[in-house]
């Protein structure tokens, strides 16, 4: 066989586990991003940094933010203007922090994906590791740092421009809201399945063909040898996930078929906690806008609290008798293969047109 056939061989067979992998987690992405839209349709962001916002209590604010940031689907560096925010509208560091790394973890979008290619196990832990690792960093900061307030003049008044994304009905009666509910849902629609899958469409592609890659080429032995599990091959994963820039959705297809190779559910945790949580933009704002002690903080409590909850998760695997092997996108096999397919095409269609709505308008601010 020549070196052209080979090539061809290695890239259909790459492109196969990668599809394979997009159809079983298509129909629980669309799912995820529906939901990510009726949360935008309901919940405002001024009622969110209303309630982060300055005057709530230390442990108050830090539960809030720590509970709000779950099913918010903003990845990692899209999280940022949104604690910015809430620190300027006199949220403490704790609640910041906490905002910070519970919102980038989770989503719903993220959440539906990981029932679809790993299992309900991992599906559940996830966001309680997420929430108590928020919680924890966040009421640490309160402790350490002595000064927790930021204080504004009117935190809680809009801004101009708030005020005219959000304007005022003036035409009185039903008619009114049934108009306004209606163009908020429309408006929550573009916003699940275009803006937002717009702002993940491409890391999402990236950690397809990523795990298409592994699931294709990388040799079982070689995963389970070095990642098999245990502290030391959590912390590589550790290092591996902090200063990496990958969003919560599109790090569940390389975790799972790292899984499917012969890595501890526990290492995979360990990369999927650190890894949508931090990177080097996240971290450079962090310490500029908040300061070196906050930022320290927040790398030693995720590094922490990945590492216990990793264990914890080997742990729970071992008592109970499971092989996350054998178990990873069993969930999916709910569906017939022809809903999958359908799935899988429309979102395909779907991600193709925000990925060129998005660059239309990256080439239209750059010419302004």
């Amino acid at each position: 066989m020549s070196i052209a056939q080979n090539v061809m061989e290695i890239l259909a067979g790459i492109i196969h586990e990668t599809w394979y992998l997009f159809e079983e987690a298509a129909p629980y992405l669309f799912l995820g991003f529906g939901i990510a839209g009726l949360l935008e349709l309901v919940v405002s962001n001024e009622k969110i940094i209303g309630h982060l916002g300055s005057g709530a209590g230390r442990f108050s604010s830090v539960l809030k933010a720590s509970i709000a940031g779950i099913p918010l689907p903003l990845c990692s560096c899209g999280v940022i203007p949104a604690a910015m925010s809430l620190k300027k509208r006199g949220a403490n560091n704790g609640a910041t922090l906490s905002f910070l790394i519970s919102t980038p973890q989770t989503g719903a979008d993220s959440i539906a994906i990981t029932y679809a290619l790993l299992d309900p196990v991992m599906t559940v832990f996830r966001p309680v590791a997420t929430f108590i690792t928020a919680l924890g960093a966040g009421i640490t900061s309160n402790i350490m740092e002595k000064d927790v307030t930021n204080t504004l003049s009117n935190p809680t008044m809009l801004s101009k421009k708030e005020e005219a994304t959000n304007p005022g009905c003036d035409c009185g009666g039903d008619d009114c809201g049934q108009a306004g509910l209606k163009e908020r849902a429309i408006d929550a629609i573009k916003y699940a399945y275009v803006e937002l899958l717009g702002d993940i469409a491409k890391w999402l592609v990236v950690g397809l063909l990523i795990a298409g890659v592994i699931s294709y080429i990388v040799p079982a032995e070689i995963v389970g040898g070095y990642l098999g599990g245990g502290i030391g091959s959590m912390i590589l994963m550790l290092f591996v996930g902090i200063p990496l820039y990958i969003c919560a959705t599109a790090s569940t297809p390389l975790a799972a078929a790292l899984i499917a190779k012969g890595m501890s559910p526990g290492t995979a945790f360990v990369f999927l906690l650190a890894g949508p949580a931090t990177n080097a933009a996240t971290i450079t704002m962090v310490t500029k806008f908040m300061g070196k002690k906050a930022v320290t903080i927040y790398l030693a409590m995720i590094a922490l609290f990945a590492l216990v909850f990793g264990m914890l998760l080997d742990l729970i695997y071992i008592r109970m008798g499971i092989e996350a092997t054998t178990i990873a996108g069993s969930a999916s096999d709910l569906l017939p293969a022809e809903v999958k397919t359908f799935f899988a095409l429309l979102l395909a269609i779907m991600i193709t047109y925000s990925l060129i709505q998005r660059r239309e308008s990256d080439e239209c601010q750059d010419c302004s």
